[in-house]
């Protein structure tokens, strides 16, 4: 068509979407109220309330296995939104229709639709002396708008941040997942486990079926309480569903997991880590829980489909070959020690050396300790972030750890990739990993893909 808008048009226009937004308070920031969410999505006429929802919440493995969840209700036939945060490299990564990222026109139609509202709900807020809308509250209206556009047939939702009050909580799970939960975001969630469980608790909606990971015993403790209180059913792993094997293999690994309702054997996830099959046999275990309340074994063939088509970007990611750069989004104790446990278990390198950055209010000193057993040395730099802490400081907290001679401090971070990088080919059997803080590891990767560091075409 002649009067079609071009490409670069639509680009342009998304990405002035996402700078609206960023206006907004961040995400690092939330409200503690669900008023102003519920406001905007009651004027968009509940979109929220078009399509049954699987929602997930934890503190680490979210991601991974909200993906795994979509990809098998897709392999099923389903039309799938998926909301995830936060992104990458570009913002239209976090809401998924049918397995793809919303195009830049459906991103900007949207929130031309959208906008409008979340101006009044902005003004009403100005009015009552509240302040207005914040970006992950714009955005969840925005997510659940979209997916009732689209329109989809189920919704796999991840929190934003804890549960009771995060913005997404204005949806109603059918489903209830809780991946492991430890502490993360202390100073919005609580001290302790107990209190941090209890706030993710607050996604258990009433009547609901609530899928939850292995926990700690306090966080057991307050789902089973919660569970109880809102009269819903209780699926726990291992006693209900495991993973019964897992064998490495070419690009990934063999996973056998004992389902709710059946066990399927030695189906290839294509990603590394014991952490992720363990996140696939929650997976496996909400998706039976929402097709079939936990009673119906799933089509063995369709559970390999969506075990193969499953993806999760920047865990354990290779983004360089010649010589091997990974990238990890571990940024608390807890994921690092998972991605030192899948490096020994996954790969056969020599030596590794870290390019780490991190956020000023996550527990640093615990990432370093739990990373520094398979680490020869970090190269020390900062995210493009103004969370990020200071490149010096955080190398002051490395060398506490790990000495003087392993610890190089970059205060440009991509200076600190192209060394790294250097270092790594100079000898084989050498590799570079990426983590810290989910911003280092989206411009890492961005910056992998321009320079071609996989080859182009890759």
């Amino acid at each position: 068509m002649s009067d079609a808008i071009p490409e670069d048009d639509w680009r342009d226009q998304a990405e002035a979407v996402y700078q609206a937004l960023l206006a907004r308070v961040g995400e690092g920031a939330p409200e503690r109220r669900l008023d102003a969410t519920r406001r905007a999505v009651e004027l968009l006429g509940d979109p929220q309330r078009a399509y049954p929802i699987v929602h997930i919440t934890g503190t680490n493995g979210k991601t991974s296995t909200s993906r795994i969840i979509e990809s098998l209700l897709r392999a099923y036939g389903l039309r799938t939104g998926l909301l995830t945060s936060p992104h990458l490299v570009r913002f239209n990564e976090r809401i998924v229709i049918d397995g793809h990222p919303i195009s830049d026109e459906e991103l900007v139609r949207n929130w031309d639709d959208v906008r409008p509202y979340l101006e009044i709900v902005d003004a009403e807020l100005e009015e009552a002396g509240k302040p207005p809308l914040t970006f992950f509250e714009a955005l969840t209206a925005l997510a659940y708008a979209v997916f009732a556009d689209s329109p989809v047939d189920v919704a796999v939702i991840e929190v934003g941040m804890g549960g009771e009050w995060d913005s997404t909580n204005v949806g109603d799970g059918q489903v209830a997942v809780f991946t492991p939960i430890s502490l993360d975001h202390t100073k919005a969630l609580g001290d302790t486990v107990e209190e941090i469980a209890r706030t993710k608790s607050g996604i258990i909606k009433p009547s609901a079926d609530v899928v939850t990971s292995a926990q700690v015993p306090e966080a057991l403790d307050v789902l089973r309480e919660a569970a109880a209180l809102t009269e819903s059913s209780l699926a726990l792993q291992p006693r209900d569903f495991d993973v019964a094997e897992t064998k490495v293999a070419v690009g990934g690994q063999l996973v056998t997991v004992r389902g709710r309702a059946a066990t399927y054997e030695d189906v290839f996830l294509p990603l590394y880590g014991d952490h992720q099959a363990q996140n696939a046999a929650v997976a496996v275990a909400a998706v039976e829980t929402f097709l079939g309340r936990g009673s119906q074994p799933l089509n063995a063939d369709l559970v390999e489909e969506g075990f193969a088509t499953a993806t999760s970007p920047g865990r354990l990611q290779l983004i360089g070959i010649e010589p091997t750069i990974l990238v990890d989004a571990a940024h608390n104790p807890a994921g690092a020690a998972t991605l030192a446990d899948a490096l020994r278990r996954y790969f056969d390198f020599d030596e590794l050396t870290f390019v780490l950055g991190a956020l000023a209010d996550k527990d640093t000193r615990g990432v370093v300790r739990a990373l520094a057993p398979v680490a020869t040395q970090f190269f020390v730099t900062q995210p493009a972030s103004e969370r990020a802490l200071d490149a010096e400081e955080l190398g002051d907290i490395v060398r506490d750890e790990v000495g003087d001679e392993a610890t190089i401090v970059y205060s440009d971070a991509l200076d600190a990739l192209e060394s790294a990088r250097e270092w790594a080919g100079e000898a084989g059997r050498r590799a570079v990993v990426v983590t810290g803080s989910i911003v280092l590891v989206g411009a890492a990767m961005a910056y992998a893909e321009e320079q071609e560091w996989k080859g182009s075409g890759a």
